[in-house]
């Protein structure tokens, strides 16, 4: 009883435990015969393919087009939705479609997951959500349809659409194509909805509520904003743009040599997009240069943002740490933008956040050197460090990039980065929170400066 009490009152655990049962649930499923074209994928690969996809990472140990049927991609297709908006949120939306009122803690899961604070109604947030989900996907389904059709027929252009869809806008960059969009590099019209599903599935439903509440084509209507959409926007603005211009540097004579000058710019700007949360591609990972492949690990581990449906230390994390480091330069205590201040609470989380995320991937690439180069010396293994660590960044931020070497690692390997694209997901504070006491410190101690620096 005391067990069940601790969890119930625990939101952080209630959601640990609903994403755990939910990954178990998809792997069972993904065993079935039915699930796959020729033989059974076997328990490490099935629970790695739904770890990836309820987390809407992405890496993928199989062929997801060839080596999954109808009935395996269906599967697939419905972890992602339902990791992508949460589970707290999915069953909270069908107990209120059954006529029953969710739990208090249900509600509070709900709006601290889509708020900053908890003034909005459970069912305003459920119907925004809801909303802009169907929409979004609605519109990203149409314009892909036509994207498609060339080269297939209807149903299955009709197919394509709405899995790529669901897939772009959860962030989760799965695909039936065995090369991604590789394929669909030279098509502008793809790519660029593409894009634009992964940026509003990326940028949190919050962002999105402020912008059909209070955006108009009117000069002051940005200043309407609040603090947090406003640096969400601008963060997101600033990482695409600067993200696109160098790739394409690094890499215009390298992977993007071989297409023409405009469409080497449509490559730099799909890669800038999805290489902080969707995973998608349309030119070779593995091919990159070495500092481009470091600087996609930066993305990959600044992410998307809060209460979306990426991953990453969260694009407000990454920007207050750079406006603190903005502001001791300019000797001001606090930082401060767009006439505000970050409060002291949003800084020791986005720090917080920051610390045990760098924890996770040290830990995480430690483990996954130990389980594939156990023994081998650095002469025999030069090169595969960064390919490890790109795929522990790329775990952990739920992107779903690889240089690959997935589908190659062993089945230890296979359940760390299982564990890391979980860790990713939630959030390791999250996780942190879970695993803590409840206890609330009735004293502290004197203060006392230290050196630092």
């Amino acid at each position: 009883m005391g067990i069940s009490k601790s969890i119930v009152r625990s939101p952080a655990r209630i959601v640990i435990i609903g994403f755990a049962l939910l990954i178990f649930i998809g792997t069972i499923l993904l065993m079935l015969p039915v699930a796959s074209t020729h033989e059974q994928i076997g328990f490490v690969n099935a629970l790695f393919t739904s770890t990836s996809a309820v987390c809407v990472t992405g890496l993928t140990v199989v062929d997801t087009g060839n080596a999954f049927s109808l009935f395996g991609q269906a599967v697939i297709l419905i972890l992602i939705q339902i990791g992508g908006l949460g589970i707290m949120t999915m069953s909270t939306l069908f107990l209120m479609l059954a006529g029953r009122r969710p739990s208090l803690t249900g509600q509070i899961l709900v709006q601290d997951t889509f708020t900053h604070s908890r003034e909005r109604r459970i069912s305003g947030i459920l119907k925004d959500v809801v909303l802009f989900t169907c929409t979004i996907e609605g519109l990203g389904v149409v314009l892909l349809f036509f994207c498609f059709l060339p080269g297939n027929g209807v149903q299955r252009s009709l197919y394509l659409s709405i899995f790529h869809s669901i897939s772009a806008f959860c962030n989760a960059g799965f695909s039936v194509f065995s090369d991604s969009f590789v394929s669909y590099r030279g098509n502008w019209a793809l790519n660029l909805v593409v894009c634009f599903l992964i940026v509003a599935g990326g940028i949190g439903f919050l962002v999105l509520f402020e912008l059909k509440r209070k955006f108009s084509f009117q000069h002051s209507a940005l200043s309407r904003l609040s603090l947090h959409s406003k640096l969400v926007l601008s963060t997101t603005a600033v990482l695409v743009f600067t993200g696109m211009l160098l790739i394409l540097g690094m890499e215009w004579k390298d992977t993007l040599e071989p297409l023409s000058i405009p469409d080497r710019f449509m490559g730099a700007l799909f890669q800038s997009v999805t290489a902080r949360t969707a995973g998608f591609n349309t030119v070779s990972i593995g091919n990159m240069a070495n500092e481009t492949l470091f600087f996609i690990m930066l993305l990959m581990f600044i992410g998307a943002s809060p209460g979306s449906c990426g991953g990453g230390v969260k694009t407000t994390s990454f920007a207050t740490l750079v406006m603190i480091g903005v502001s001791r330069f300019r000797g001001q205590d606090r930082p401060q933008l767009f006439k505000r201040s970050i409060s002291a609470v949003s800084i020791g989380k986005a720090v917080s956040v920051i610390m045990l995320s760098a924890m996770v991937i040290c830990v995480g690439i430690m483990l996954l050197l130990m389980t594939e180069l156990g023994g081998v010396g650095y002469p025999e293994s030069r090169g595969k460090f960064l390919e490890l660590l790109f795929e522990v960044v790329s775990a952990f931020g739920t992107v779903g990039l690889s240089t690959g070497i997935t589908s190659g690692l062993s089945a230890m390997g296979k359940v760390i980065l299982s564990g890391i694209m979980f860790v990713g997901r939630l959030g390791p504070l999250v996780v942190g929170v879970a695993l803590s006491r409840d206890t609330v410190s009735r004293y502290y101690y004197a203060e006392e400066n230290i050196m630092v620096g």
